[in-house]
């Protein structure tokens, strides 16, 4: 094989499992010229105004300029089944969260995002070990440059860990791509000494059918900009046993972590006509009542603790004309609330319902690796008080992958 071709193979496969637009340099290095490196920018910038949230009674606008997401990527290849994929994160003064806007400066935070050695032994077992996306919602594994609307799910994470866990997954696919199956064994909740009942474990497992072209990578997309004719339906469970105290301070009640998901995801060019897409799930998470206990566990109640919801998006990208409309709407039940800078258990808000609606476009300069994006979006919540408040929010983002 002559040196170009190897390097085209190894370009391949690695665009394969990085799935997403890539546009950065690239290197060669071993006797044969087996390894590749290729280095990634993504950035996602944005302007954001929100109608609460400062003053002396957090009722003024806040405006706020930031970044998304601002990444650096590592990847590479040696040979036919070594990869490597390595990002790092640099966020600052994110005041404006998904419910609230802090107090003050949020200050920065620079982190190892992903770094994951993937062994691709074939099309049906793959192993990958390291930190990297676990395998239980769709929404989480979409690639974060790819979504359909803005951005992915503000409310669909699991608990006590991020987008990212530390674990092995194996994966493959099977029927000829139409059947892909996923298992993990990921750290899960990282606390030691007396704050869990026990050190334990999370496992997951997921599974999808694809009826059209095959969704056959670890990673989804949430559009494939009419490239593709998709229609894929998949499910998945997590577990991790003794995770948290109903009575945090007597450390009595031990609860188990559960969680289950459902999902549908379709994408149609229709000739002349333009592409529609079409996308949504459910998720239940169960932390064993905990928020009914005396003191229970900060991490079983709020935004990532017990409980249930469902989204669907919609979206339509004209024949001619880059130019993509989009639509999502959530609906979320949470065991309990607190939005309260003090977090006083009195303003605790328990069975709190919101609901999330926002409707925009995405515009395609260069595919997404240059991207603008606008979104407005309403957040209802059925019960308020002092710290919670239905708002409005405006967004425009302009993402680069370079």
């Amino acid at each position: 094989m002559s040196i170009i071709s190897k390097i085209s193979t190894a370009t391949a496969l690695i665009l394969g499992f990085a799935g997403t637009a890539l546009a950065g340099p690239q290197m060669t290095f071993g006797p044969n010229d087996e390894g590749l490196l290729q280095l990634d920018y993504k950035g996602q910038f944005q302007m954001v105004v929100r109608d609460t949230g400062t003053g002396a009674d957090k009722s003024n606008t806040t405006t706020d300029f930031n970044f998304r997401r601002n990444r650096l990527a590592l990847m590479g290849r040696y040979g036919d089944i070594m990869g490597l994929y390595v990002q790092t994160e640099f966020t600052e003064n994110q005041n404006v969260t998904p419910l609230t806007v802090t107090d003050g400066d949020a200050g920065t935070d620079f982190s190892l995002l992903d770094a994951v050695a993937r062994f691709d032994f074939n099309n049906a077992f793959n192993v990958y070990a390291g930190k990297f996306k676990y395998n239980l919602t769709r929404e989480n594994l979409d690639a974060c440059e790819n979504p359909l609307t803005l951005d992915r799910s503000l409310f669909i994470r699991a608990p006590y860990v991020s987008t990212r866990d530390k674990g092995v997954a194996i994966w493959g696919n099977l029927f000829n791509d139409m059947f892909q199956y996923r298992a993990d064994v990921m750290n899960g909740r990282s606390a030691s000494g007396d704050v869990t009942p026990k050190s334990n474990f999370r496992y997951s497992f997921r599974g999808h059918v694809s009826l059209l072209d095959p969704e056959n990578t670890y990673g989804y997309k949430g559009t494939y900009l009419g490239k593709k004719k998709v229609l894929t339906i998949g499910g998945a469970y997590q577990f991790e046993p003794d995770v948290a105290y109903s009575d945090a301070v007597n450390k009595t009640g031990s609860v188990d972590y559960k969680g289950w998901t459902t999902d549908l995801f379709f994408e149609y060019p229709l000739e002349g006509m333009g592409t529609v897409t079409f996308s949504g799930a459910y998720e239940d998470i169960d932390l064993g009542d905990a928020y009914k206990g005396a003191n229970p566990d900060a991490g079983t109640i709020g935004i990532t603790g017990q409980k249930n919801g469902w989204y669907v998006k919609a979206g339509y990208m004209l024949p001619t004309v880059p130019l993509q409309i989009f639509g999502r709407y959530e609906k979320w039940k949470f065991a309990a609330l607190n939005l309260s800078s003090s977090g006083l258990t009195t303003d605790t808000i328990y069975d709190q319902r919101v609901d999330w609606f926002g409707v925009g476009a995405n515009y395609y300069f260069r595919d997404q690796n240059l991207k603008l994006t606008f979104e407005y979006s309403n957040t209802d919540f059925d019960k308020t008080n002092a710290s919670t408040k239905d708002y409005n929010t405006f967004i425009t983002q302009l993402q680069v992958i370079f």
